[in-house]
């Protein structure tokens, strides 16, 4: 029992600490007095799983597998994986990005803000759905960049960093790849959040 034990304690802090994030370039001081963030999300070049698979790609297998177990089950998880960027992986993003600005500082992270001084552009570079079996489970992994530009000059980069691997895991099961990716997007924007704070705060 102690030997499970160990194992799991090890399995919990090497997910704690698998995240990198890393400022490229620029730093954070011209958001000092910023009241609203334009936010873009995308997904161009998103690829997955250790095979680094291109999203279409990835899509139609998944798909195809799950129609051989049940017809229409592969249709059915065509449209609820397009539907989790904009109903759980966005909005998980943006409500840690908030909780960390909002309140403390009157600064808001919103898609649609096309009048905002400063976007946030957030590329989804890499996603690890990461799996759930009940007893073990390996939590799901998501690797972005994440790029202050000038909303009226793209080409004007303010600062640029990179996030490795933020894990996406919740406590106890769940079964749902889309949900664990979602939670790797709220630790995205956790870490991301703490950054930004300590280095212009």
């Amino acid at each position: 029992m102690k030997k499970y034990l160990v194992l799991a304690v090890l399995f919990v802090s090497a997910t704690m600490f698998a995240q990198k994030m890393k400022i490229k370039e620029g730093n954070f001081d011209f958001l000092k007095g910023q009241k609203e963030i334009n936010v873009e999300f995308v997904y161009d070049n998103l690829t997955l799983l250790k095979k680094k698979l291109p999203e279409a790609q990835y899509v139609e297998e998944h798909s195809a597998e799950l129609e051989e177990k049940s017809i229409g089950k592969g249709k059915t998880w065509e449209k609820k994986w397009e539907a989790a960027k904009e109903l759980i992986w966005q909005p998980k993003f943006l409500e840690l990005m908030n909780r960390y600005f909002h309140d403390d500082y009157g600064m808001s992270f919103q898609e649609g803000l096309s009048d905002a001084q400063y976007t946030l552009v957030v590329e989804t570079v890499w996603l690890f759905p990461g799996w759930d079996a009940g007893v073990m489970k390996q939590p799901a992994k998501v690797t972005t960049n994440l790029k202050f530009v000038e909303t009226a000059n793209r080409d004007n980069v303010m600062a640029e960093v990179t996030s490795q691997n933020a894990p996406g895991d919740q406590w106890g099961s769940s079964f749902s790849n889309e949900d664990r990716l979602g939670e790797g997007y709220a630790k995205t924007g956790k870490s991301f959040a703490r950054l930004i704070r300590k280095k212009a705060f």
